[in-house]
């Protein structure tokens, strides 16, 4: 048997794991990933995902830095979301996870 010490898992990958551990928040990123959306469009786009939920999840990754909010002058006025610098960092992952999962 082997007993070794394992190190303690950084900070960073903590914080990263925790923003994206939530339900639908990777399928948000990815729907993001050509350019604006609207709610509704990632409401198509992702799926059964409840409206609430979807709600929260953009508050929280554009509270992360990851998604840019703006609004758009109209009637109605309408929102729209992109990814920021630091959202197209994890485009990468995306593609990984993505070639991850078609490898079996």
């Amino acid at each position: 048997m082997r007993c070794r010490s394992c190190r303690p898992v950084p900070e960073e990958v903590r914080q990263a794991a925790g923003l994206l551990e939530g339900r639908w928040t990777v399928s948000i990123i990815w729907a993001s990933h050509d350019g604006a959306v609207r709610f509704n469009e990632f409401l198509q786009a992702v799926g059964a995902i409840p409206p609430a939920t979807l709600t929260t999840r953009l508050a929280e990754l554009e509270e992360a830095g990851i998604l840019a909010r703006t609004t758009v002058e109209g009637r109605p006025p309408r929102s729209e979301y992109r990814l920021t610098p630091r959202g197209h960092e994890l485009r990468g992952l995306l593609r990984a996870l993505r070639a991850f999962s078609g490898a079996r």
